[in-house]
């Protein structure tokens, strides 16, 4: 009843344009949205999700820690010819279990010339013809930084993903490749496969699922929650009130000391207005943040960058984007920076700019919506790192980088991608 109470007296206030802090005392009045600060936004203790792997990587960096083994200060000398089996070799170089494979970033003649290999790293398929001692290609797969600092290749030993033997037994299969790979179409031939377009209308709530969200946002919009009022109660043209304000997201916010995107505003708006219980990354917060973009959709992107503390956080993030994370060793800035405009196997890997506008989106691949936190938790759970909170403060940092770097792109919500 007390909680109840507090939310009521929190949307009447609202509503007169007064700032308050849940559980606190009513401060002065001005016209910043009401927030609730004192709770987490995202479940706690925050769960992986369902179906993605359950492994731990604690031992390695994330965006939160710097944990990581620190890289080989020089190659490995070996004290006797390496005994490898090359059968077994080709096996390991093809196999998706550990990391994605050889395959995911290179062209390996019979390990899978024809199924879809990335060109991120150069062609391997006439490797044994190099004249390079096995001393060299053992140190180069177990941790590539011995000769190149800024390589994009993953310290497959260093990190324990491969032992000794299995990069010894690897190092014999690259040193049978000497002829070009044989590819069946243009397709499977990454220097040949064309670049993807994306069609579809996204708005067309035909050909994009995720448009179902909207029909679901507006009923939200309008129902009474704890406190007796709703979202129309203080906004009643929806349309009028938010034409522009999601494209001028993320922005920092000096009540909570960080960076605050629409998915945790939402969250923490609703829990003191209406007294509704929205976390990040439940349905309902999804397709809240979902109509909030689509109301603004045509709008270019323009972060307020004016302050002293947003210039930071974009720094922040900018540092964030290309730290060094996971057993994998990579970073958002070795896929969507010196690794953009190539194939990662089947996957085509874009710059920076462009990868935002879109966001929340439709995956038709997972019959989902998806919100960016969401999509940085799995970039991190993919390179075998452990991933954040959604509302954790370096994800607002790296949000409201990426954001920048897609300044002036019009909005289009939901976006619907593969």
């Amino acid at each position: 009843m007390f909680r109840s109470a507090m939310l009521f007296t929190a949307a009447v206030v609202a509503a007169a344009g007064v700032f308050v802090r849940l559980g606190g005392s009513v401060a002065h009045a001005q016209t910043k949205a009401p927030l609730e600060w004192g709770e987490d936004a995202a479940v706690r203790p925050w769960k992986r999700y369902q179906g993605w792997p359950v492994r731990g990587e604690s031992k390695f960096s994330t965006l939160a820690k710097l944990v990581s083994p620190p890289p080989a200060k020089e190659p490995r000398k070996l004290g006797a010819p390496l005994a490898g089996n090359a059968e077994n070799g080709a096996m390991l170089v093809a196999d998706r279990n550990r990391g994605g494979s050889c395959l995911a970033c290179h062209v390996v003649g019979p390990a899978g010339g024809a199924d879809l290999p990335g060109n991120v790293g150069p062609d391997l398929s006439e490797i044994g013809s190099a004249s390079r001692e096995d001393e060299y290609l053992f140190n180069y797969i177990f941790d590539a930084r011995v000769y190149n600092p800024e390589t994009v290749m993953p310290p497959w030993g260093a990190h324990g993903t491969f032992n000794d033997q299995e990069i010894a037994d690897m190092v014999a299969f690259l040193q049978t490749l000497k002829t070009p790979a044989v590819f069946k179409t243009e397709l499977d031939d990454p220097e040949k496969r064309p670049a993807p377009v994306e069609r579809r209308e996204n708005l067309d709530p035909i050909e994009n699922p995720g448009m179902w969200a909207i029909d679901k946002a507006q009923d939200l919009f309008t129902q009474k929650m704890a406190s007796g009022s709703s979202c129309s109660s203080c906004h009643a043209d929806a349309q009028a009130a938010f034409k522009t304000w999601a494209a001028g997201m993320p922005k920092w916010e000096p009540r909570l000391n960080k960076v605050l995107g629409v998915e945790e505003f939402v969250t923490r708006h609703a829990r003191t207005t209406t007294g509704a219980d929205w976390p990040m990354e439940t349905d309902n917060n999804r397709v809240m943040s979902v109509y909030l973009h689509f109301l603004a959709n045509g709008t270019p992107i323009a972060i307020d960058t004016s302050s002293t503390e947003a210039k930071a956080a974009i720094e922040r993030g900018k540092e964030l984007a290309s730290r060094k994370i996971g057993e994998l060793n990579f970073a958002c800035t070795d896929c969507h920076g010196k690794s953009a405009d190539h194939w990662i196997r089947g996957q085509w890997l874009g710059p920076p700019k462009g990868q935002y506008d879109h966001f929340p989106t439709w995956r038709t691949s997972l019959q989902a919506i998806w919100d960016i936190r969401q999509r940085f938790q799995w970039c991190q759970v993919n390179i075998r790192a452990d991933e954040l909170p959604p509302d954790a403060k370096e994800y607002g940092d790296l949000e409201i980088y990426l954001a920048s770097q897609s300044d002036g792109q019009k909005l289009s919500v939901p976006g619907i991608r593969h």
